[in-house]
């Protein structure tokens, strides 16, 4: 069974991978019980033999879970299966950031404090709980598709005070290209950190790429340390000052000179959108790598004191203007030797032009920050020409003009074909299509289908596309990417209770708050007591839409019994007629009468008239028959029966 075929937990079904880590790969999944789209984090499993591994994954749920935060994804579950450990987490429907600048490059100032005044908000919020993210980078940001922005991957977080130190001297985690200096020399880290690594995102959302840049993890870091960054004003002229402020005071080596918190950074990005003046200072560049020598003066200590041209003193009047003029000189020899040695290498005064000459190094198949690094560090400059190109990963250098090997003057430029990955194709829109149609659609387009998953919804009919992810207008690469649709499943359906033998109020409430309508219908019951349901429409544990309507039939009683009509006296005719009308039987007897008047008349009935009786029952009537006799007796003579 492939890895996409699993269900973890007999619960989360896994659909796709969507990323992949140094601990962990992440998959969208589908959590059938809940009926809802999450993101299953899966740690790898030689991983999940070493305990030192096992607790941190399990630390980063504990942690996360607590973080309830609308700029923090959620962490809803954690669990262990065959060996294997997981955390359940929010899926957001997105982008990453890291994944923004490589479509779009450098973003607007404005966009780059806004994106990064959410992220300082999150980890202001994760610091007041103790929680310490150390991870803080492009691809641990993810933009939803409504323009959110959550922090995500506490994976190397750790709470403040634990008792066992995850992260030790000489045990480096995170990512060195967002690397503060305290974890680059695997000291303690604190808040501050996180302050850092937040200034080393800003810095690449608005240049387009990080301040530090290496072959190696270990040559990134120990700029980090030491090495200040090029002010981004200097890449980017279009940066407002204030911006680059802020940046600057965000990365500052020594951590006390940073922002105090996460807040504060976020209040001076806040100041920065509103168009205020931000608390940074400004950036100011570093005094002239110039010292003279302090002359003597009144007052002044009799030692002679070297120091920084901009920190010394100020001499006396009568020496300034033969200062101003040496430096003038020197200055002016500089640059007559700067012109000079750039007139050789261009062979204007006989020098060879081929002495600045370097060989164009190999760049086929770097990355293309690597590739760049190597051509600084040649004196080359670089031009990228962005091509789609299938078989080459996006961000790859896949050819170069000249090619590797050439001899090229320092200064001049190496094009570089960096590749952006398969064509992107803009997601054709499906939604509120039948999902036959929707598969045809995308199938036709080119794009592959994963699994629908289903929804119930009282307003898109069954069987409809509901959504998309990724959604409509997304650029993607048609054969990487997997569309996977949500689908109506029809309103939501609702068990009805059981409500038999209650009381009508009661069973009415019950049902309403289930979710239905309800109305009420009466039947006659020998056996329920009158006002108690006898049973519903549809019955107990069937099923029915949410808001459709449910009968509660209740008890009128027993049936109610017909009364038994008066016929003695009544001719016979008249009596069988009204005793048939009143829903009985008939039954005829005659008797002997010796009043005329009294033949064919009604002189006995059973059961008596007045009672009530079952519809149905026979009603004996005993009809006169006159006979001409002195003797006067009543006795039957002949019987017929008449039935209703």
């Amino acid at each position: 069974m492939s890895q996409q075929d699993r269900v973890f937990n007999g619960r989360y079904e896994l659909i796709r991978r969507i990323a992949r880590g140094g601990m962990a790969e992440v998959f969208l999944a589908h959590d059938q019980l809940l009926d809802r789209p999450v993101a299953l984090k899966v740690l790898f499993p030689e991983l999940s033999i070493d305990r030192a591994f096992v607790e941190r994954f399990r630390r980063e749920a504990q942690s996360a879970a607590n973080l309830s935060h609308p700029n923090i994804v959620s962490v809803y579950d954690w669990g262990e299966e065959d060996g294997t450990y997981f955390i359940v987490m929010e899926f957001v429907s997105g982008h990453s950031l890291s994944a923004v600048i490589r479509q779009d490059g450098s973003l607007l100032p404005d966009r780059a404090a806004s994106i990064g005044a959410d992220v300082a908000a999150a980890l202001a919020f994760a610091h007041r709980n103790g929680v310490i993210h150390r991870d803080v980078k492009p691809g641990n940001v993810l933009i939803d598709d409504e323009g959110s922005v959550k922090v995500t991957d506490f994976g190397i977080a750790r709470a403040k005070g634990a008792d066992e130190g995850l992260t030790q001297t000489g045990a480096v985690m995170g990512t060195a290209t967002y690397f503060s200096p305290e974890q680059a020399e695997g000291t303690a880290v604190d808040a501050r950190s996180d302050v850092y690594s937040l200034g080393v995102v800003l810095y690449e959302m608005v240049t387009g790429r990080p301040p530090f840049a290496g072959d190696n993890p270990v040559t990134i870091a120990y700029k980090h340390v030491r090495e200040e960054p090029v002010p981004p004003r200097r890449i980017n002229p279009a940066i407002p000052a204030a911006f680059e402020a802020v940046v600057l005071q965000a990365m500052a080596k020594d951590r006390d000179r940073r922002y105090a918190s996460a807040d504060e950074l976020r209040n001076d990005l806040l100041r920065f959108r509103h168009g205020r003046a931000v608390a940074a200072a400004p950036y100011v560049p570093p005094p002239a790598d110039l010292t003279v020598m302090q002359p003597a003066y009144e007052n002044a200590p009799t030692s002679t004191t070297v120091l920084p041209a901009a920190a010394a003193l100020q001499p006396p009047p009568n020496q300034r203007t033969w200062i101003y003029i040496v430096l003038l000189v020197v200055m002016l020899l500089a640059l007559a030797g700067l012109l000079f040695a750039l007139g050789r290498n261009l062979g204007l005064f006989g020098g060879n032009s081929t002495t600045a000459a370097v060989t164009v190094p190999s760049l086929t198949g770097l990355d293309k920050t690597v590739a760049e690094s190597q051509l600084r560090n040649a004196g080359l400059q670089f031009t990228e020409d962005l091509q789609a190109n299938p078989a080459v990963d996006a961000n790859k250098v896949f050819d170069q003009d000249p090619k590797a090997g050439t001899q090229l003057q320092k200064g001049k430029s190496v094009v570089l074909k960096i590749s952006t990955g398969a064509a992107l194709v803009k997601v054709v829109d499906v939604t509120n299509q039948p999902t036959d149609q929707a598969h045809a659609s995308l199938s036709s387009a080119g794009f592959t289908v994963g699994q629908d998953i289903q929804q119930a919804s009282s307003t898109v009919p069954s069987g409809t596309v509901i959504s998309m992810n990724p959604p409509a207008g997304t650029q993607i690469d048609p054969k990487a990417t997997t569309i996977i649709l949500t689908v109506s499943s029809g309103p939501a359906t609702v068990t009805v209770p059981d409500e038999r033998g209650k009381d009508v109020a009661t069973a009415a409430a019950d049902l309403g708050q289930a979710g239905f309508q309800v109305q009420q219908q009466s039947q006659a019951s020998p056996t329920v007591p009158n006002g108690t349901v006898i049973t519903t429409n549809p019955p107990p544990a069937a099923t029915a839409p949410k808001g459709s309507m449910v009968t509660i039939i209740v008890s009128s009683g027993p049936p109610q019994q017909p009364t038994v009509p008066h016929v003695i006296g009544d001719p016979q005719a008249n009596a069988v007629s009204a005793l048939q009308a009143a829903g009985f039987s008939v039954a005829t007897q005659t008797v002997t009468v010796t009043d005329p008047s009294q033949d064919g008349v009604v002189q006995q009935q059973n059961p008596a008239g007045g009672t009530q009786q079952p519809t149905g029952t026979t009603v004996t009537i005993a009809v006169g028959k006159f006979v001409a006799t002195t003797t006067t007796s009543i006795q039957p003579t002949t019987s017929t029966t008449a039935s209703h």
